[in-house]
């Protein structure tokens, strides 16, 4: 098994830390590592929610900074504050529908709002340009810049087949594309001026927390209230589906244990059909709403498909459980049925989310 020692580091900005993933890896750290200043770097822009963290706001290990990442001059004020040892970056515009209709947003806030936190790290941090990929020392890190990306950088596969670390890119989408641009940037100043980074792609998330433009979230969001479930083109889409908070601890492993330089795929060998999934969705949902079986069929709306629509994605997570180790706690199933259980416990977070209320909680909580 891999280890590196991270006992050198102790004050860890984590960006994007009010969104979906974020929020979770924000908790895992804050919890699980009482000796580290956890710093959550957020514009809160629309996915960014601070309700996601009211359980540990008022932790002594949590702070939380409000800064975007895309103005190097906001960025500067939070890292001369906390003068940080490492960075977990998932600060990103993510929903694919969004990257094709506004797609310099994606590239202004994953390619220039990345390329503005390397430029830092590379002042803040003391470099050895000798450092270069594959010839990281091994031991004690004294810096970390952990970059997390997506599976979509790798392009569509066939219906056979699986992404591995060794894949080459082919991303067909403005936002794969901005993700793949920024993976590119961080592994160049890893190789240029001795950055230490590790970088994870993982496959699509779900969980709670999820912000209700997504398939799962939305559709949890409609069958409650008896609205359409649109599916894009013929339903047979095809993606892996990764527990949230199982991506949440694979990041803590992978930063604490992996060799510096190192990418690591994450995934929950779980590949379903769009329809299928909705299929499973509505069985459990119909149950736990006391419906009869398949009452919430009638719902299912096919829709146009969307523009470079990437027919299958299924990841190949065997090199993160070789050598670390990790591997999935739930089948999609389970990982289902927590998720829907927290949606229909959390209605409240639901409908501040889809009104627009939880941007409110921001400035009840953190107004002069």
């Amino acid at each position: 098994m891999l280890k590196a020692d991270c006992n050198n580091m102790k004050n860890i900005i984590i960006t994007g830390g009010a969104g979906f993933i974020g929020s979770h890896v924000v908790r895992e750290f804050v919890k699980n590592n009482p000796e580290y200043n956890i710093i959550n770097l957020d514009a809160l822009t629309y996915a960014g929610n601070l309700e996601n963290l009211k359980d540990i706001e008022n932790e002594p290990n949590y702070f939380f900074e409000k800064a975007d990442i895309t103005k190097p001059e906001e960025l500067r004020k939070v890292f001369e504050k906390h003068h940080p040892d490492a960075v977990i970056h998932l600060a990103a515009e993510s929903h694919v529908d969004r990257s094709i209709t506004d797609p310099n947003a994606f590239i202004n806030t994953n390619v220039f709002g990345t390329a503005n936190l390397l430029n830092l790290c590379k002042e803040f941090w003391t470099l050895n340009p000798e450092h270069t990929h594959g010839n990281f020392p091994e031991g004690k890190r004294e810096n970390l810049f952990y970059h997390v990306s997506t599976d979509e950088v790798y392009g569509a596969l066939g219906e056979t087949g699986f992404f591995t670390e060794e894949t080459s890119y082919d991303p067909k989408s403005p936002y794969s594309a901005s993700k793949a641009a920024s993976d590119h940037l961080v592994r160049s100043y890893g190789n240029t001026y001795g950055l230490p980074f590790v970088i994870s792609n993982c496959s699509n998330n779900y969980g709670p927390n999820h912000f209700p433009e997504k398939l799962i979230p939305l559709c949890i969001h409609n069958i409650i209230n008896e609205k359409p479930l649109p599916i894009y083109g013929d339903g047979k889409y095809t993606r892996d589906w990764l527990y949230v908070v199982d991506h949440a601890k694979a990041i803590h492993q992978i930063f604490h244990e992996a060799k510096t330089g190192e990418t690591y795929n994450i995934g929950g060998w779980n590949e379903w059909q769009n329809i299928d999934l909705i299929k499973e969705l509505i069985k459990q949902m119909d149950a736990k709403l006391g419906k009869p079986a398949g009452y919430s069929e009638k719902l299912i709306t096919f829709v146009k498909d969307r523009p470079g629509h990437d027919k299958r994605y299924a990841i190949d997570a065997t090199k993160l459980n070789k050598d670390l180790g990790w591997k999935p706690s739930v089948t999609f199933e389970e990982g289902l049925a927590k998720t829907i259980d927290w949606f229909l416990e959390n209605e409240e977070w639901l409908n501040n989310v889809t009104s627009g209320d939880y941007q409110k909680y921001y400035a009840s909580q953190y107004s002069k």
